[in-house]
């Protein structure tokens, strides 16, 4: 049985909110694009905000359901909410802070958890501080362990590193997630960083323009994105008008030129997509399969590599370019070569 089930709607003008998840003792990931209704949907399981139909419950009480008119307060949800700018109360101590979380609670068992908690986050020698005292990274600890001392039942996290120096980034993930591990309940993780939540969520929700996709294990997500959506939040750059051409092939008709996908092609496919890393530089005339012939169209210098903007020949005017990165020192500044992609790593999407 999911700890936390999410089945609810909501409209906002024209944007019609549809989030459908459950999560168990985990940390699931609700993967997005600024603007698609993830933190609305973290606001209506903390009480912020009220669907309009739908229900919600977490560890079998019911926070949300439409049918029945039950509408609990944030206060009696249990949940935890980390909100991107920390929300502490400014004129407050970090140790006032912490111990608003636990208001509820007795004076010495308050004191208690303000000590374990402050240990438990690595506050020690800032309990007197004010907020304004603190930096970013402090600052999350203190909202972390004030959500803590307040004994959730959940923890949800709105883009937790949006707020912070990139510099701290790092470190400050780690923190976290070692906190969170431990946490005996579900948390749930928004964010529009693929990198950060692979490191972080063993599962990943999928959420485009209100709505959510079944949850997913993270390594099948990357391997078959199965939407468009889904492969571009996952990092993929290079797409092109894909349609079946057999059993298991493909062809792309903006490059005149057809794949092998080692695989069933569904019907449905609109698109094919070519991870950068998936690409591979071809030397000589072996037998590979799907060897795409390009003529380089530009170079960028980027950090470590260097970005090749291709053009695949004998493709029609204004196809889409095909990008490829190379280590700086493997670049030897030639005009045309080809490369391939192996048929597991040619990605087939609606």
């Amino acid at each position: 049985m999911a700890d936390l089930c999410v089945h609810i709607k909501k409209r906002l003008g024209k944007f019609q909110l549809e989030s459908d998840f459950e999560a168990g003792h985990e940390i699931l990931a609700l993967l997005g694009a600024s603007g698609c209704g993830k933190s609305m949907t973290l606001k209506c399981i903390a009480g912020i905000e009220t669907p309009d139909s739908g229900y919600i419950e977490l560890g079998g009480r019911v926070l949300f359901d439409s049918q029945r008119r039950i509408n609990l307060s944030p206060q009696k949800r249990r949940v935890g909410y980390l909100f991107q700018q920390f929300a502490l109360f400014p004129n407050m101590t970090v140790a006032q802070n912490i111990a608003a979380g636990a208001h509820d609670k007795p004076r010495a068992e308050r004191k208690a958890l303000v000590e374990e908690k402050v240990a438990m986050l690595r506050l020690e020698g800032l309990e007197d501080k004010k907020p304004r005292q603190l930096s970013g990274g402090q600052q999350q600890r203190v909202a972390l362990a004030r959500i803590l001392a307040g004994d959730p039942a959940a923890i949800l996290l709105d883009e937790p590193f949006a707020a912070l120096d990139s510099y701290l980034k790092w470190q400050l993930e780690q923190e976290l997630s070692r906190v969170l591990r431990a946490f005996p309940g579900p948390c749930i993780w928004v964010s529009h960083d693929r990198d950060e939540v692979y490191r972080n969520c063993q599962r990943m929700c999928i959420m485009e323009a209100g709505k959510t996709d079944p949850p997913r294990d993270k390594h099948l997500v990357f391997a078959d994105p199965v939407t468009h959506s889904a492969a571009r939040l996952t990092g993929c750059k290079n797409y092109v008008e894909a349609r079946a051409a057999g059993a298991t092939s493909v062809f792309l008709p903006p490059w005149n030129l057809t794949l092998e996908a080692g695989r069933p092609v569904p019907q449905d496919i609109a698109w094919a997509g070519l991870r950068v890393h998936s690409l591979m530089r071809l030397e000589g005339d072996g037998e590979e399969q799907n060897r795409i012939p390009c003529r380089v169209q530009e170079v960028i210098e980027d950090v470590f590599e260097m970005i090749l903007v291709l053009e695949v020949e004998g493709s029609a005017p204004d196809s889409p370019t095909l990008r490829m990165e190379l280590p700086k020192a493997e670049w030897q500044g030639q005009t045309r070569f080809q490369v391939t992609i192996a048929p597991a790593d040619v990605l087939l999407l609606r």
